[in-house]
């Protein structure tokens, strides 16, 4: 019998309870993905595995592990968890009401962006996708002041009441001028930068942002150079004054520059960002779909 015949009576949230701890393998990481307390979720669990009659998983001091049955039953449970999402979905565009805000501070040049719109796309034909592109002033992409649903964009900035997850982690280098002496190095340290000048950002710029991209403590002095609030004003800054600055790995870069990779800064994580509070099914389905494509975990 199939598990779709099996929860008829059952919620959806404690499905998505059950999916969670699932995907994360950890009672710890699920409560804090579904932004509640661990005890709830434990006694959810266990009142799931009662009406089941079936222990789903293995519980030890280190994690969790399905076992074989709630190998099984997490297949059909997902698979319920997607259909009743695009149901939600197909009634909201049958409404009018379909639509979703994606922020973006991500490189357009990236292979995996076109899969990831092209597989919403046939998912939901019939969403309105509205874009906003967002700036270092910001780098939740318009998250935290409530202009978008989701967000796709690099970390490490304020977490606070957003739920993240990350899709890859990107080098990160030096972006330089072809013309730069050290252009031509296989890989820099952030010593051999020290006398230079770099791009800095807005102060009013998320701080743990800033210091990250800036290689400065959080309470540190600010980098001298041009002021620059955008992905296009970080490498005109570097075309038209010969500063440096860091990113994470651009796929295309005009003609003129270069990037090195930096060997003692640790890499970004591109992240896929929404509301935690939020329970949306569109947003749920694109972050799904955003993980897919990325290669990552899925999520509840």
């Amino acid at each position: 019998m199939r598990v779709s015949s099996l929860v008829v009576d059952m919620e959806l949230r404690a499905l998505r309870y059950f999916a969670a701890v699932a995907e994360e393998l950890h009672f710890g990481r699920a409560a804090r993905r579904l932004h509640m307390t661990q005890p709830p979720l434990s006694r959810a669990i266990r009142q799931l595995e009662a009406d089941l009659g079936v222990a789903l998983f293995e519980r030890s001091p280190s994690g969790v592990a399905l076992t074989a049955v709630g190998a099984w039953f997490y297949q059909d449970a997902r698979a319920l968890l997607d259909q009743a999402d695009r149901l939600r979905a197909k009634v909201a565009a049958a409404a009018g009401a379909a639509t979703l805000t994606v922020g973006m501070l991500t490189d357009d040049a990236d292979p995996a962006a076109s899969h990831l719109v092209k597989a919403f796309r046939e998912r939901h034909p019939h969403v309105d996708v509205q874009i906003r592109e967002a700036d270092f002033t910001d780098p939740t992409s318009g998250l935290r002041a409530g202009l978008v649903d989701v967000a796709l964009t690099y970390a490490p900035f304020d977490e606070t009441g957003i739920s993240v997850r990350r899709l890859r982690t990107d080098p990160v280098g030096a972006v330089l001028r072809t013309d730069d002496p050290l252009a031509d190095r296989e890989a820099l340290h952030l010593a051999d930068l020290a006398d230079r000048r770099w791009f800095r950002f807005p102060e009013s710029a998320d701080p743990i942002w800033r210091a990250f991209w800036n290689a400065t403590a959080p309470d540190g002095p600010a980098r001298q150079g041009p002021l620059v609030r955008t992905v296009h004003e970080c490498l005109q800054a570097v075309l038209w004054n010969g500063t440096i600055g860091l990113a994470p790995r651009i796929e295309v870069l005009p003609d003129g520059l270069a990037f090195v990779p930096l060997a003692d800064v640790p890499p970004s994580a591109l992240v896929v960002a929404w509301a935690g509070a939020r329970d949306d099914p569109l947003v749920r389905s694109f972050v799904r779909i955003a993980l897919r494509t990325y290669g990552a975990a899925a999520v509840s």
